[in-house]
C-alpha cells in the first residue's frame, strides 16, 4: 500500500504541474491575442484625424477622447508585456521542474538570455565580435 500511495502522489504531482504548464501556455496565447488587438487599435487611432472614438468597456460602448484612449491602450500594452514576460519566465522554471520530476535532464538552452548592450560592446571592443 505504501508504494501505491507514493506512486499515486508522484503521478498527481506530475499531472498537476503539467496542467499548470498547459494553462500558462493558454494564458500566454490569450494575452498575446489581446496585445495584438490593442496594437491594431493603436495603429487605427494613429491613422484617424477625429477627436473622439468609440471604446468598448465590457459590453458598453462609450465615446471617448482619442488621446486618452491612446494612453489607456499604451498602458494596457505595457501591462500585457509585463504579464506575458512573467508567464514565460515562470514557464521555463515549471518545465525544468517537470523534467526533474520525470527524471529527465533539463532542456538544453532553455534558460539562455540575450547579451546586454554593455556585454556586446565589451565583446566588440575586445575584437571577439565583428559587426
Amino acid at each position: 500500500m505504501d508504494d501505491q500511495a507514493k506512486s499515486l502522489k508522484y503521478l498527481v504531482s506530475v499531472e498537476k504541474l503539467a496542467d499548470e504548464i498547459l494553462s500558462d501556455k493558454r494564458e500566454i496565447v490569450l494575452l498575446d491575442k489581446r496585445r495584438n488587438q490593442n496594437r491594431e487599435a493603436l495603429r487605427d487611432l494613429a491613422k484617424t484625424n477625429q477627436k473622439q472614438c468609440w471604446v468598448t468597456v465590457g459590453s458598453v460602448l462609450v465615446k471617448h477622447d482619442i488621446e486618452a484612449t491612446k494612453a489607456l491602450l499604451e498602458a494596457d500594452q505595457k501591462q500585457l508585456n509585463i504579464d506575458i514576460n512573467k508567464l514565460r519566465s515562470n514557464l521555463k522554471v515549471k518545465v525544468n521542474d517537470l523534467r526533474d520530476l520525470e527524471m529527465q535532464p533539463p532542456v538544453p538552452g532553455l534558460m539562455l538570455v540575450p547579451m546586454s548592450d554593455k556585454e556586446t560592446k565589451a565583446f566588440s571592443r575586445a575584437g571577439l565580435i565583428n559587426y
